[in-house]
């Protein structure tokens, strides 16, 4: 939330605009569609703000003839468009509200829409060194905000000049001599609310630091992963002091700012009771009273009330103009966003029924951006269709770019990726993911059912095929024996569930999927032996009939592959079966020897 400014403009907008320019073009495109309804919107704000205008001259009529006089017909008169004044001006108010709003809000959806199906097109490195809570700040938080103030203010504006210029127009038309007196006045009045509101903004702007400073405690303190951090770690004590002392600080600024606050309301209150007294005393005085009626000053001093704050909110325009398009900029800056990773402008027509599933690697090169060197180097890799072919090699060697790189998640710097032939660059991205499933050791399940999460991989998908998936993962037994069986919501990432459950589940919904290709990334690393046999014969079950690359934790689980291909520095240095490659004592047996006395991760 950004702190209150209301004649400030914040360093922060002035530096996002200054990285990241808009020009206001840009902006009116986004409204161009609803140009209709902006006029609507405008012609309704002149009405109603003209209409309204005609209560003033009604009082004053209605306090110098028609009561005077006992002017009965035309006192009705008077009373009753005084009546129907207000009731057409808020009527309008409503419908200009409604259109106004639901311009703001279609223009908002467009662009939260349009963000999001950016940002999903965005390559895995965007979201490693951008914060999850940017992006939903963005998305969310910006864009709410950017309905508010470019909605509120563009009518704001309108409205307020509307009235200010009206009332002005008809301030004059009633006592010229009242009109000079109170721009004589205004000036200082308006300076001084200004100046009390500017000594707000400071406070508001450490409070609202304060605040966000304890938000972050709560979100990592009480969050699943940060529980279960400081439960272990013994650091509840020390985290409830730290929580302690930041609810004390936040206590002490908003007792500041709500008395800030409180001495801007009251100096608005003085000047809206010292001028209209000097407006009284003005009239009262025999040297300037000349030609005012009583009804000429209760209707002056209504209109002249209602000046000050349409003058007020015009003074603040260059910080609202400001603050919206430092909110277009954020949100244009993800718009603007290159996506190097995405569907060719004339995609292969792939039948998946037709693909066979031979992989190719054909001089594949690829070096991640700031790395000093190639994570794989004129990579050569032939996996024929339906063939079992192991990755083996030490950490950094290379084998998880491999399975990126068949997921489409990098395109290689050189050479390509074929599936039967065809190069995955000229595939839709929708067609390589429903030809390439993936199985990683890090699994995510949404905060949904079980059948939910099983039916995010393939939406269609009937109940028996989802069945069907997980009897072939071996997980459908587990599922049935929980309280709801396939409707039973997944705790936070899947915290329900142990990480056997979890992986089987993963297969589940790959095999859902039903892929031609079917990359194990280091599926199995993070489990026990028990577990990990569990797994283990899933991913038999899941392998057979298609093309397979496993890139192996525990060499253990890679002794039946087909072909077992040794990396190192992103290089194949061996490439066999494991009776082959044992017998040549080379890289790949030192790798077993090594296992066998020290059974760690490599």
């Amino acid at each position: 939330m950004r702190p209150e400014s209301p004649t400030r403009v914040d360093p922060r907008d002035k530096d996002q605009l200054s990285a990241h320019p808009v020009s206001g073009r840009r902006v009116l495109a986004l409204f161009r569609p609803h140009a209709r309804g902006l006029v609507a919107v405008l012609a309704l704000i002149i009405v109603a703000s003209a209409i309204g205008l005609a209560t003033p001259f009604l009082t004053k009529h209605l306090i110098d003839e028609a009561i005077p006089d006992q002017n009965v017909r035309l006192l009705i008169l008077l009373v009753a468009a005084m009546i129907a004044v207000a009731v057409i001006s808020n009527v309008l108010g409503v419908i200009q509200t409604w259109l106004s709003t639901t311009i703001g809000q279609r223009v908002m959806h467009g662009l939260r829409t349009a963000v999001f199906a950016r940002l999903q097109r965005q390559p895995l490195a965007f979201f490693t060194r951008t914060q999850g809570g940017e992006v939903q700040s963005r998305l969310t938080h910006d864009i709410s905000a950017m309905q508010s103030v470019v909605t509120t203010a563009a009518v704001s504006v309108a409205s307020n000049v509307t009235v200010a210029v009206g009332t002005a127009i008809a301030m004059v038309a009633l006592s010229w001599q009242l009109s000079l007196f109170s721009l004589a006045v205004l000036p200082p009045a308006i300076w001084a609310t200004r100046k009390v509101a500017s000594m707000r903004r400071e406070i508001t702007a450490r409070r609202q630091r304060a605040l966000a400073g304890l938000h972050s405690q709560v979100e990592e303190s009480l969050s699943v992963s940060g529980a279960l951090l400081g439960k272990t770690l013994g650091a509840g004590p020390a985290l409830t002091e730290r929580f302690t002392q930041s609810s004390a600080e936040l206590l002490d600024l908003e007792v500041q700012s709500q008395l800030a606050g409180r001495w801007r309301m009251a100096t608005t209150r003085i000047v809206f009771a010292v001028i209209p007294a000097l407006l009284y005393l003005m009239a009262g005085l025999p040297v300037t009273s000349e030609g005012i009626t009583i009804g000429t000053l209760v209707a002056f001093v209504a209109l002249q009330a209602g000046l000050f704050q349409p003058l007020m909110g015009l003074l603040g325009v260059g910080v609202q103009v400001v603050t919206s398009m430092a909110l277009f900029s954020r949100i244009f800056e993800y718009l603007d966003l290159p996506v190097p990773i995405d569907d060719p402008a004339d995609p292969v027509a792939i039948e998946p029924a037709r693909i066979a599933g031979e992989v190719r690697l054909d001089a594949v090169t690829l070096r991640y951006p700031g790395a000093d060197r190639d994570a794989v180097t004129e990579l050569d890799l032939h996996v024929p269709a339906g063939a079992h072919v192991a990755l083996v090699g030490e950490s950094g060697a290379g084998k998880s770019t491999v399975a990126a790189l068949l997921a489409r998640l990098h395109d290689p710097d050189a050479g390509a990726i074929r599936i039967d032939g065809i190069d995955l660059r000229e595939m839709a991205l929708a067609d390589v993911a429903r030809l390439v499933g993936m199985v990683s050791q890090e699994t995510y399940l949404l905060h949904a059912s079980v059948r939910e999460n099983l039916r995010y991989a393939r939406p269609e998908a009937t109940d028996g095929e989802i069945e069907q998936a997980a009897r072939a993962a071996q997980v459908h037994d587990l599922i049935e024996s929980l309280p709801q069986g396939y409707d039973t919501v997944v705790g936070a990432r899947g915290y329900r569930f142990s990480g056997g459950e979890k992986q089987r589940m993963a297969i589940a919904r790959t095999l859902l999927r039903d892929p031609k290709v079917l990359v194990l990334d280091e599926a199995t690393s993070a489990l026990d032996n028990e577990t990990e046999r569990a797994v283990q014969d899933a991913l038999d079950v899941a392998s057979r009939g298609r093309t397979t690359l496993t890139i192996a934790h525990r060499l253990s689980t890679v002794r039946d592959a087909d072909q077992i291909v040794v990396l190192d520095h992103g290089r194949i240095v061996e490439q066999g079966t494991h009776e082959d490659l044992v017998q040549r004592s080379g890289r790949y047996a030192a790798l077993l020897a090594r296992a066998a006395r020290v059974p760690v991760s490599w």
